[in-house]
């Protein structure tokens, strides 16, 4: 009896022994006021305007990046309109939307790899965006530590984000 008892454990100890491994691979997370915020859906492309897009999103909310190309280099914030990055949240009745542009809002977007093969972009972020609306309690947002990783780039020339 002792013998089938430990056959059993030794049964047991194999089977609750298996590791569960889980890859983030894409990946779109950043810091959003020191809090961890993970997209859920993201992707990117150029649009029919000809910017490059980025974006994550996590149910109501969305981070976006437009880029004049998605060439592997750093992207200053706050500079121009043509690289902006900007922040939504669609909630009903919690509407906002945060963004930066020419003389509003700083920081930057590096990319640090477009891979033409496998069609993904990867890079980094940080950057403080300001209200669109000047009279609104809360005036700015600040995303820190911010990195985007093997997003799907979309070949379609209709592709359109909105």
């Amino acid at each position: 009896m002792k013998k089938y008892f430990y056959f059993l454990l030794l049964i047991f100890l194999l089977t609750s022994c298996t590791e569960d491994i889980r890859f983030n691979n894409p990946a779109f997370q950043t810091l959003k006021d020191n809090v961890f915020w993970r997209a859920q859906s993201y992707k990117s492309g150029t649009e029919t305007t000809g910017i490059f897009v980025v974006e994550g999103s996590l149910g109501y909310e969305k981070i976006s990046f437009q880029l004049p190309a998605p060439s592997q280099k750093t992207y200053i914030l706050g500079v121009d309109d043509v690289t902006k990055a900007t922040f939504k949240n669609t909630y009903p009745g919690q509407e906002e939307e945060f963004t930066t542009g020419e003389g509003k809002g700083s920081g930057q977007i590096i990319v640090t790899e477009y891979n033409t093969v496998d069609k993904t972009i990867s890079g980094t972020f940080k950057f403080t965006a300001v209200n669109v609306n000047t009279g609104a309690e809360k005036k700015e947002i600040h995303f820190t530590e911010g990195v985007f990783y093997k997003i799907p780039v979309q070949l379609d020339p209709k592709f359109s984000l909105y």
